[in-house]
């Protein structure tokens, strides 16, 4: 320490993530798993005190499974029997226009697309549990009220200048590499001179958090999980429950920033149809934004989350598509440093991640249009026969305009493909570049996620994924000790699994399929290559250069 109280020694780490939020988390928790160094830097105490997040997505929680955390975040506090449906009302409480029923955690028929359907959890929720999984400094690699004031990218490393704020010192860290998870503004992303343009015109939305501890008694049987007003222009938004129980907010439109402000407990009971107790908690505007960034990488920087794209939360695809960015890059980072990765492979991520990121903003900006376009007869508020058959029409034509497809889209969450240099096509079948519609399964199609299934009593299919590759024989073959040793050879991590006749081996379609430590299928056929050095060369990034003989292995940048 310095007389002034400034740290003058220099920490290194492999990776150092910018933006402890639920992305930057789910990075630490899927490069610790993989044995790599990493530190978390946060400017804000854990906390979260006005929650907005409270649907993880299936493919969400499939990444959770496998880094640990799926039975705490299912064990969060969600009541078991409580509806997930969606209610479209002219008040809560009041008239109800159209619902789309869901069943609840216990009672929903079990999900032929993932052993891990979607659960609710709000981010006061699951902040904690990642907290907890990723660990606080001295114990874990998460800093909290530090930021990550200055970076300086090098050949070989990236500087960043940290402040502490609890204690007001300052110090330097060295890292391989660094990715950026501190959100939509991303001072990080702007350093680097990487524009993110608008997509879309900017809405102004604002959250009102409250909470109603008789409301979900007086609702009874018309509980849901969301209900959509159908009230006027400015209160046609969700109103969510968050726990289950008393917990609620209320998304109310902005149409003119100029125009005096509503008071919130007004429009609250002006979207609630009977006279309930009422605590307001929280009441603030954020605007939507609809932005994809030009690059996701700048040398060794990244960019990941918000940082990399906004979306909006129509949908519920903003969170999850993050965090399946984390999931495409951390094994990348994980393959580079240990040694074994081929010169292109860290550039794929923005290949592969970039156009899922444009596909998820046009699926949610389609939803969002369809509750700002949607016409409401002054009809439906009435009471009586004429309202009644105002309703019945109207949900008729919401059913007709797939209004349930913002709420189940297994084609969304499963179906986006990748198509980059370490994905080899499958000649049999013709490239589709659109969506899968509504009936399409996951199967074994390269650059899609890798079917689930059940392996055995216990495991699922995605068990088997993610340490390193992984092939699943359903044949036998004579060259299969050759295919075994090419990755031997290279350094690269390969597990095979043989399996039977049955379920799985008919939706795998090929008697040989390799499946990437993403979960997305790399290659498959129905006979093993005649050059299997070939097909590990181009799966891992084909290097431009000989192996090298000194190749530096993860961990050499600390002696």
């Amino acid at each position: 320490m310095t007389r002034s109280g400034e740290r003058t020694d220099l920490e290194r780490t492999d990776v150092l993530i910018a933006g402890g939020g639920p992305v930057g988390m789910a990075l630490a928790l899927d490069l610790t798993y993989r044995g790599i160094d990493c530190m978390v830097i946060d400017a804000g105490d854990g906390t979260v005190r006005h929650p907005k997040v409270s649907t993880i997505g299936p493919r969400s929680m499939e990444l959770f499974r496998r880094w640990g955390v799926a039975d705490a975040i299912r064990d969060t506090g969600w009541p078991a029997d409580h509806p997930l449906d969606i209610a479209w009302v002219t008040k809560v409480g009041g008239h109800e226009v159209h619902r789309y029923r869901r069943g609840t955690t216990k009672e929903r028929p079990a999900f032929a697309h993932t052993p891990e359907p979607d659960q609710m959890c709000p981010a006061h929720w699951l902040n904690p549990v990642l907290t907890r999984a990723v660990g606080i400094h001295p114990d874990g690699p998460l800093r909290l009220r530090t930021t990550v004031d200055d970076v300086r990218q090098h050949a070989e490393h990236v500087d960043a200048t940290l402040t502490d704020h609890t204690t007001g010192t300052t110090g330097s860290v060295r890292a391989r590499y660094l990715v950026a998870c501190d959100g939509a503004a991303s001072p990080i992303r702007r350093s680097c001179g990487i524009d993110a343009p608008a997509r879309h015109r900017p809405q102004v939305f604002r959250n009102i958090l409250f909470r109603a501890p008789a409301l979900k008694d007086r609702l009874g049987d018309r509980a849901a999980l969301v209900y959509f007003l159908m009230r006027s222009s400015t209160l046609r938004f969700p109103m969510r429950s968050l726990n289950g129980s008393d917990l609620y907010n209320l998304v109310v439109g902005v149409e003119d920033e100029t125009a005096p402000r509503i008071d919130a407990l007004s429009l609250i009971n002006d979207a609630l149809a009977f006279d309930t107790p009422v605590e307001l908690l929280g009441d603030g505007e954020w605007h939507l934004t609809h932005r994809v960034a030009d690059r996701y990488r700048s040398g060794r920087v990244f960019l990941a989350g918000d940082a990399a794209h906004t979306l909006s939360p129509s949908g519920g695809f903003g969170l999850n598509t993050g965090i399946a960015d984390v999931a495409d890059l951390g094994w990348k980072l994980a393959a580079t440093l240990n040694g074994w990765a081929g010169s292109q492979l860290l550039d794929t991520y923005e290949t592969e991640r970039r156009p899922i990121a444009v596909e998820s903003l046009n699926e949610a900006h389609l939803n969002l249009q369809r509750t700002m376009r949607r016409q409401v007869p002054p009809e439906i508020h009435l009471d009586g026969p004429e309202g009644e058959r105002a309703r019945t029409v109207m949900s008729e034509r919401m059913q007709q305009s797939g209004v349930q497809r913002e709420f189940d889209a297994p084609e969304i969450h499963f179906g986006l493909r990748y198509h980059s240099p370490v994905i080899v096509e499958d000649p049999g079948l013709p490239v589709r570049h659109g969506k899968p519609d509504a009936a399409w399964r996951p199967g074994s199609e390269p650059g899609y996620r890798a079917a689930h299934a059940w392996w055995d009593d216990t495991r699922s299919t995605l068990d088997l994924f993610g340490p390193g590759f992984v092939l699943l024989c359903f044949a036998e073959h004579a060259a299969l000790p050759r295919f075994e040793n090419a990755f031997v050879e290279r350094g690269v991590p390969l597990t095979t699994h043989r399996g039977r006749e049955g379920e799985v081996s008919k939706l795998y379609e090929r008697s040989f399929v390799l499946v990437r430590p993403d979960g997305h299928v790399a290659w498959r056929g129905d006979n093993l290559p005649e050059d299997p050095a070939e097909l590990v060369d181009t799966v891992r990034g084909r290097p431009r250069l000989p192996w090298p003989s000194g190749h530096r292995r993860r961990g050499d940048l600390r002696r």
